[in-house]
């Protein structure tokens, strides 16, 4: 198959030599640039999934090699197409490269203006539509102290079945934008799988059977998900830390420490009043919080007493890490609230 003009973009229908083999962090050897790769299956409809997004998110790669390792020598159930994305942030196992778009948000719907990156999302995602699409999954990793779980974008029964068979915990979410899964949630169910920390081998363990049970799924039920097999929350906020505001876990002269601790608070509901940190300044505030609009909503969630940094009400955050590039390239958590299955 010959390569796509796109510049950023390559893509293959064989198997290249020693993919199931490769560190992550030698991937650049065998695939020097985002790749689609297009492997052939007894279903004709396609299941794609996407990996490496995140350069340290290496999970979604492991997954990816066991499945195909066990289909080695026999057909694959159903077609596949696997879009392997940030191979040069793998190189340095960083989330991306600084000046580097984020590979997770430039996707159709991204804020972000038009790019060699974005018009290569938008050039997987046109192929991909022409390939009768069964579900697309897309693999990451967090930082923090998370349990496992799906995101999704739609709250249709079928994106919620295919989240369930992963996690109980499933997360509705319509920001940030430029996600991949929400790019695809206009062509078929989508999911994002969050499989914990990369050094975990359980999360590899667990994508990969995953991606082999929606291989062997003849249909996705469309009917809903009993309320007692799931737990659905819904992401009403994204705090970031204002980019002119020093911040430290350690270093004490910062004007904002935070709590060593935050992490531990990922997936439990912390009431009023809560601590996530000090802010040695009055003015100005240091966290900004945005809802699913864009709209500034910090002062709902967050205050400031005799110098500390309190949440306001009750509330459930996510994706809380102590990992200070992380929330300087992306943020420092999300607030969700529980919805009805």
């Amino acid at each position: 198959m010959a390569h796509l003009k796109t510049e950023l973009l390559q893509q293959r229908d064989q198997l290249p030599e020693r993919l199931l083999d490769i560190s992550a962090q030698d991937l650049h050897q065998v695939l020097p640039q985002p790749t689609l790769l297009h492997l052939k299956g007894k279903q004709s409809n396609t299941l794609f999934i996407s990996v490496m997004l995140h350069g340290n998110e290496t999970t979604g790669l492991y997954a990816v090699q066991t499945l195909l390792k066990k289909y080695q020598s026999k057909l694959l159930p159903r077609n596949v197409s696997i879009f392997f994305g940030n191979v040069q942030a793998a190189r340095e196992g960083q989330r991306r490269l600084d000046g580097q778009a984020d590979y997770n948000r430039i996707w159709p719907g991204t804020e972000f203006d038009a790019c060699d990156e974005t018009r290569m999302a938008q050039k997987v995602v046109d192929v991909m539509a022409q390939r009768n699409l069964f579900a697309s999954v897309d693999i990451h990793n967090n930082t923090g102290l998370n349990p496992h779980y799906g995101c999704i974008n739609r709250l249709d029964p079928a994106y919620q079945q295919l989240a369930t068979l992963f996690a109980r915990f499933v997360v509705y979410f319509t920001r940030p934008k430029g996600v991949q899964s929400a790019a695809f949630a206009e062509l078929c169910p989508a999911v994002t799988l969050e499989c914990g920390r990369p050094d975990q081998t359980y999360g590899v363990k667990h994508a990969a059977d995953f991606i082999d049970s929606c291989l062997n799924l003849a249909e996705l039920p469309q009917t809903p998900v009993h309320p007692q097999d799931i737990d659905l929350f819904h992401t009403v906020a994204q705090v970031k830390i204002k980019k002119h505001v020093a911040f430290s876990f350690e270093d004490v002269n910062v004007p904002l420490l935070l709590d060593r601790d935050l992490e531990k608070m990922n997936f439990f509901e912390v009431p009023a009043g809560t601590a996530i940190g000090k802010f040695n300044q009055t003015t100005p505030f240091p966290l900004e919080a945005r809802d699913e609009h864009g709209d500034d909503v910090s002062e709902r969630f967050f205050e400031l007493r005799n110098q500390e940094l309190l949440f306001k009400r009750p509330t459930m955050p996510s994706m809380m890490t102590l990992n200070e590039r992380v929330i300087k390239q992306d943020c420092l958590c999300y607030l969700m609230e529980r919805l009805q299955g």
